[in-house]
């Protein structure tokens, strides 16, 4: 049995615990590329009064009663889908980025059907794997372990860091596929949509863009267009570059691929839907209706100005050869300098917050997740915080002295917390409080 805990010592230790955890962080660089920081609007309407409610079911045909305004945002927030991705229709029920690919999973697929993804060791996602690897390892994926898909996998080219299509659609013609995903949580430039998915659909199989690292860029008209290059559907969940609650979000165009769609969100996979993550969404994509074309070029212009100054340290930044990235990630090769476990941790200590990474190529190398060659760096967050390219050259100076110096940390953290003094406003959203709410939050 754990330590018994007083009831009123846990009380002021969690929120004791929350303070030390923003102080450390407003003195961090937080650069982990599936995480960004919410605008105060969107955590105001995080948690409104509809985060204590219930809404099963669809806008207009609930179970529950006290749903009529409820019901308004959740309309707004699925127009502004449509007119953010130019989608015909919108579902802002999943509550997060898995359950929406789990909802394409359930719509167009049955136990036992092929599904074509990245594998996991070359940016494919963990919903999108099976249940064991070839060796028998347990490696988790909702596709295998839930659902019961055989996973087959994707053909990458490691040296253009992307999908190889010739590879891909001689296996598509072998595994006769009834799902394809695209999308990745390691990804540096746009996927060829088009080429594979007319093959797919002359096969009869489903295409879906896992968007959930992209919605942001997507949305505001980068990186690619999976709708117009042949995606029947689009998963995504929007906390990344789109800088909304931690919640899910799935689109299409295709009247009848939705509606299987919406029978699978509820009652297939949802009971209530989180409705206060539903408003904070609502805001979120008001917000990247109004300011995600600047923030989005920001948030690449910052990535590649990152990577370039990293490389011309000594950093074995890749992508060299391609610019080095097309969206907010850029990943580094540190498995000849420590490995992406050490790196880390060294980097944390430093207040340098990034995740170790597998590589395409770690498995040849003997190395698994827990200690992969690389680390992979994200540059939403730190964009939103306000920082640009002079910033990014500040930086990767902190990564050399860190990596390749061997400075020690502490000494690296210091500075990394002057510059973070900088840079205490959340940029490319509404003001905040709204006055139409500031009665609501504060009438007690």
């Amino acid at each position: 049995m754990g330590e018994i805990v007083e009831a009123r010592e846990a009380y002021n230790k969690v929120f004791h615990l929350i303070e030390e955890h923003q102080k450390w962080f407003d003195s961090s660089l937080p650069m982990i590329a599936s995480e960004n920081v919410t605008s105060y609007a969107v955590r105001e309407a995080l948690i409104c009064d509809f985060e204590h409610r219930y809404a099963e079911g669809w806008v207009g045909e609930r179970v529950y009663a006290g749903c009529k305004f409820i019901d308004q945002v959740e309309m707004i927030a699925m127009e502004l889908a449509k007119e953010i991705y130019r989608a015909k229709h919108a579902d802002v029920r999943p509550i997060s980025g898995v359950i929406a690919n789990l909802a394409v999973y359930t719509a167009f697929t049955k136990p036992g059907d092929v599904m074509m993804a990245l594998p996991i060791t070359k940016g494919g996602h963990i919903s999108m794997g099976p249940l064991y690897g070839s060796k028998g390892t347990r490696i988790g994926g909702t596709a295998g372990a839930v659902h019961g898909l055989d996973v087959k996998y994707i053909a990458f080219n490691d040296e253009e860091m992307n999908i190889d299509v010739d590879k891909t659609i001689r296996r598509m013609e072998k595994y006769k596929p009834k799902l394809i995903m695209f999308g990745a949580s390691e990804i540096l430039f746009p996927q060829p949509v088009k080429e594979i998915a007319d093959v797919a659909h002359s096969m009869g199989a489903i295409v879906n863009y896992d968007a959930a690292h992209l919605a942001g860029l997507i949305g505001a008209g980068r990186f690619q267009d999976p709708l117009r290059e042949g995606a029947d559907t689009m998963t995504m969940s929007t906390h990344k570059t789109l800088p909304g609650p931690q919640h899910g979000m799935i689109v299409t165009n295709d009247d009848e691929k939705f509606e299987l769609i919406k029978q699978a969100c509820f009652p297939g996979l949802l009971s209530n839907h989180h409705l206060g993550a539903v408003a904070a969404l609502a805001i979120a994509l008001a917000e990247l209706k109004e300011f995600g074309k600047e923030y989005a070029n920001q948030i690449i212009k910052n990535a590649k100005a990152l990577a370039q100054a990293m490389y011309d340290l000594g950093l074995n930044v890749l992508g060299a050869d391609r610019g080095f990235t097309e969206c907010h990630q850029v990943l580094v090769d540190v498995a000849d300098i420590g490995g992406g476990l050490w790196a880390e941790k060294i980097l944390e200590e430093a207040n340098i917050i990034v995740n170790r990474n597998l590589l395409p190529w770690d498995i040849k190398r003997g190395r698994n997740f827990r200690d992969p060659g690389g680390i992979r760096i994200g540059t939403l967050e730190i964009t939103r915080l306000g920082m640009k390219e002079g910033e990014m050259e500040e930086m990767a100076k902190f990564y050399k002295r860190v990596l390749l110096d061997k400075e020690d940390p502490k000494n690296v953290a210091k500075d990394v917390k002057r510059l973070r003094e900088r840079f205490k406003h959340i940029h490319y959203c509404f003001e905040s409080m709204n006055e139409a709410y500031k009665h609501i939050v504060l009438r007690t």
